[in-house]
């Protein structure tokens, strides 16, 4: 059943990559052509979206998933409820977006003067975004179905189309001097809405037609089990953008420009980020689908093992030669760059309790997801409020790894009391105290120049790769040879 997920994992990886590598040619792009102040634009509304989407999609993408996993089970006609089930968690989700898109039309100076002065001056932003939003909710659960039917060829073309699309319009508005008119950044918000836009309508063809009716009696069922994921979602997502938040209200001066360095280098953390949102695409409708308990808990201590292994993996081709991945963002954005690995652990981390709150989604416990980001999200905010006064961006990104860091712990201490789990923590330690102390080592040796030293770094990333293949009876002779000979047909 692993080979399942790891093949999931890798489809949705490829198209993943491949996306996200065409849409990261945005950061270089524009932190090329803005400054590190109007760059601080674009992070701080691109770390909101996320937090909107969370808001008005109710945790319906996983009731989705749970819910057509039990229409399977109780059967019957299974393709009849899960069209009846589509239909009432599409229709909510798109009535919460029309119905926010609205309040800010209305209230779109009010909303501007809260978001800052820049905002205020450019209150046309903010609708913008808010369009971007309301298309992004409507096709959230299309995009579902292609995800729970197995469409990942369709899933996958249509979210690549839709960053092509997107980095197209951008340049195309730069070589026509867009950027440098009075709405400035703004254009960057309209190149994103009308790929939102576009993809939208594509979706939605590809789904199926199927109305727009709600069931509310089954939508009060649904909303029984995602309650405490809209709420966790909430607090977990706040908990991804709060650090932004508190550089842009808690830095005394320039804190736009510290804004835009520290989302800057955020982004070139892009191939753990990358590895852990494939990683969810494949893994939660997987593993929320029905598998004895057992079974269960053994696959889901096995994929946290490997997770951990190859993220410390990605770690270390990241952090090691971070000063070529620098390179990426412009050179006002360079400074920032030490940070990284601090960054590099926070979203491993993201990614290890991802792991660890399957058990309760599966099990309806729901509230468990609640108690754990809500506990990060006062950490968050504590550590904030604490360090970044004092140390800028440095302290937005140990706050957030700190956040991380408590949750792990609690999601663990829950797991261990309401649903053991055989996870390998032995095994993992392993690996992070070796991914670890090959980062230290390498940044210890003083080397003469940078090309010894990347040298070394390589050698020092193929013994951890060695070490894990021979801890886990990898044969990597024998995928090597099958790759070649697969490439040869």
């Amino acid at each position: 059943m692993l080979e399942k997920l790891a093949k999931q994992t890798a489809i949705y990886g490829i198209s993943t990559i491949l996306g996200r590598m065409l849409s990261y040619l945005l950061t270089p792009f524009y932190t090329r052509i803005f400054g590190v102040e109007s760059y601080g634009i674009v992070t701080d509304v691109y770390a909101l979206i996320p937090f909107a989407l969370v808001v008005l999609t109710m945790g319906m993408e996983s009731s989705y998933f749970r819910f057509a996993a039990k229409a399977e089970v109780e059967g019957g006609n299974i393709e009849q409820n899960k069209r009846k089930l589509f239909a009432t968690t599409w229709g909510i989700t798109s009535l919460a977006a029309l119905l926010f898109f609205v309040v800010v039309v209305l209230f779109r100076h009010e909303a501007s003067a809260l978001m800052g002065e820049v905002y205020a001056a450019n209150p046309l932003y903010v609708v913008t975004v808010a369009a971007i939003v309301m298309m992004d909710v409507a096709a959230c659960i299309p995009f579902s179905r292609l995800r729970e039917q197995g469409k990942a060829l369709t899933f996958v073309s249509l979210k690549l189309f839709n960053i092509i699309l997107q980095v197209g319009l951008a340049v195309a508005f730069w070589a026509v001097g867009l950027f440098d008119s009075e709405f400035g950044v703004g254009w960057a918000f309209v190149a994103n809405l009308v790929a939102s836009t576009i993809t939208l309508v594509a979706v939605v063809a590809a789904s199926g037609r199927i109305s727009l009716r709600i069931d509310w009696a089954l939508l009060l069922l649904i909303f029984g089990y995602s309650l405490p994921l809209l709420l966790s979602g909430i607090a977990g997502t706040a908990n991804e953008f709060i650090d932004r938040q508190l550089i842009k209200y808690l830095v005394p001066v320039g804190s736009l420009a510290q804004l835009g360095i520290y989302g800057a280098i955020t982004k070139i953390a892009v191939v753990m980020t990358l590895f852990t949102h494939m990683y969810r695409l494949a893994a939660e409708p997987f593993f929320l689908s029905n598998f004895r308990k057992e079974e269960f808990k053994e696959m889901n201590a096995a994929a946290l093992k490997y997770f951990v292994m190859a993220s410390m993996l990605i770690f270390l081709a990241i952090a090691l030669y971070r000063d070529i991945f620098a390179l990426i963002v412009g050179r006002d954005f360079r400074e920032g760059i030490h940070i990284l690995p601090v960054v590099l652990g926070a979203n491993i981390l993201s990614g290890v309790w991802l792991n660890l709150s399957f058990w309760y989604k599966r099990e309806e416990k729901t509230k468990f997801a609640l108690w754990i980001t809500l506990t990060g999200l006062l950490c968050s905010v504590g550590f904030g409020v604490l360090l970044i006064p004092k140390m800028g961006y440095y302290g937005a990104a140990w706050s957030r790894f700190a956040a991380e860091v408590v949750m792990v712990v609690v999601s663990v201490v829950l797991n261990r009391i309401y649903y053991p789990t055989p996870y390998q923590f032995g095994r993992m330690a392993e690996y992070i105290l070796l991914g670890l102390a090959i980062f230290f080592v390498a940044e210890w040796i003083e080397l003469p120049n940078e090309w010894l030293r990347y040298t070394v770094s390589t050698l020092f990333i193929v013994l951890y790769l060695c070490y894990a293949a021979w801890r886990e009876k990898i044969d990597l002779r024998g995928m090597l040879n099958h790759i070649l000979r697969r490439g040869k047909r």
